[in-house]
């Protein structure tokens, strides 16, 4: 009779304790004078206990912006395999004929293997390159077309270059673009702006630039239009050999070669918040499961197979956040952040994929590290009028959280919002 009595004593102090905490969260919240102004939405999770703790408008949909990138890593993680399909082949005779995966680390920047390059380089056979039609177009819907000439929305494709954008940099005084290729499509344009501007036409790669001096340590990135011919062009000019253009489907027996750790094409997708990477690891995840590039069917499979498990439905348009047509709500990405959790148990290798605060990618410069050491670990999202946060958080007492915190509807900055999330997560820190 006394364990029962004490085991009561102690689950009523318990509740009590948890109760003061809920309640200390929700003021925050409540007395807030920046979040009060706009839709707040949030979500935590006891990944221990395997519990919600605390809620406010977790029902409510919002735009996630890039937190949808966390929607892609998922969809990798259970589609794409341990690594990226770089290229289908076949040999037929004294021929190579070789389709795109839609695998965007082909010659691109930041990803060093060279294994499909070097395939295709070291070929002795006559090259074809099948286009095959990919049943997308090259911006989502709910994009912004007037955003088609900035480095963060490069189209869409099958097989992309060098990250389908050209970089343009400064060096010793001069205009230098990779791929050199592209030099033929730039000429000089007068105009009356007073700083350095390089446009490309809408549909084409016309580029100009105008006669303000060129600034030292300038450096940019613009998108290519893609066109097949544009491709076998960069194919040819880069490996310095003739590549011939087929129309032709998948071949039944084609092979693949692999390229990147998928890991690793997440971890750059996700720390800079790449929404080329994001895309691209969608029709990577097509072609995986289908052979072939139809991203809206495979979001379909993955509301199907996955997250009508949700406690709320959600709606994706994309992979990487860029349209604002995207709703989810801060418990159903808390519940997919659960999945996560479990399905990469060792924690190195779960928080390997997310931008670490104060460290790292979006958040480095935003949260505090005590003794050096990281807290939380997010995507972060944004776009005009939203600012988000989903991700991780190991408090100061070692209690793990999931949490979503979602902001739409603000005018101006982004920075006291930005402020005020840290302010409250920095709290759930040192408290609970």
């Amino acid at each position: 009779m006394k364990r029962i009595v004490a085991t009561c004593c102690t689950l009523l102090v318990s509740i009590a304790v948890f109760a003061q905490n809920y309640s200390e969260l929700s003021g925050l919240f409540q007395n807030s004078t920046v979040l009060n102004k706009h839709y707040v939405g949030f979500s935590l999770y006891d990944l221990s206990n395997k519990q919600f703790v605390y809620g406010q408008n977790e029902d409510k949909h919002f735009t996630p912006a890039s937190n949808t990138k966390v929607f892609t890593l998922y969809t990798a993680l259970k589609l794409i395999g341990d690594s990226i399909p770089g290229l289908a082949y076949v040999e037929r005779g004294d021929s190579l004929i070789f389709w795109g995966t839609g695998d965007p680390t082909f010659l691109h920047a930041k990803f060093k293997d060279a294994k499909v390059f070097n395939f295709l380089k070291d070929s002795k056979k006559q090259l074809y390159y099948a286009a095959t039609k990919s049943q997308e177009p090259f911006y989502r819907n709910g994009w912004s077309v007037e955003d088609y000439e900035y480095y963060y929305q490069p189209e869409v494709s099958v097989l992309p270059m060098y990250g389908n954008v050209i970089l343009f940099k400064e060096q010793a005084g001069k205009l230098e673009l990779t791929p050199r290729y592209f030099d033929r499509y730039l000429s000089y344009k007068q105009d009356t702006t007073s700083r350095f501007l390089i446009h490309r036409d809408y549909g084409s790669n016309v580029m100009d630039y105008n006669s303000v001096p060129l600034p030292k340590g300038y450096i940019n990135e613009k998108p290519f239009h893609v066109t097949d011919s544009l491709l076998i062009n960069l194919l040819q000019d880069t490996l310095k050999k003739s590549i011939a253009l087929l129309h032709a489907p998948l071949a039944s027996d084609a092979k693949i070669i692999y390229s990147v750790k998928t890991r690793d094409v997440i971890r750059e997708m996700m720390l800079p918040s790449d929404n080329f990477l994001a895309e691209q690891l969608n029709m990577v995840a097509s072609f995986v499961k289908n052979r072939a590039f139809h991203t809206k069917s495979l979001r379909q499979h993955m509301q199907d197979e996955f997250y009508r498990f949700f406690p709320d439905t959600i709606e994706l348009r994309d992979g990487s956040g860029l349209s604002s047509y995207n709703k989810i709500t801060p418990r159903s990405m808390v519940t997919l952040l659960n999945w996560i959790h479990s399905d990469i148990p060792n924690e190195a290798d779960k928080f390997y994929l997310f931008p670490a605060g104060g460290l790292e990618g979006t958040l480095k410069n935003v949260y505090p590290t005590p003794g050096g050491k990281p807290y939380v670990w997010a995507k972060t999202g944004t776009i005009n009028s939203v600012h988000c946060q989903s991700g991780y958080i190991v408090t100061k007492k070692g209690t793990r959280f999931a949490f979503s915190f979602l902001n739409n509807n603000f005018l101006g900055s982004a920075s006291p919002v930005r402020k005020e999330m840290v302010k409250i997560v920095n709290y759930i820190y040192e408290n609970y």
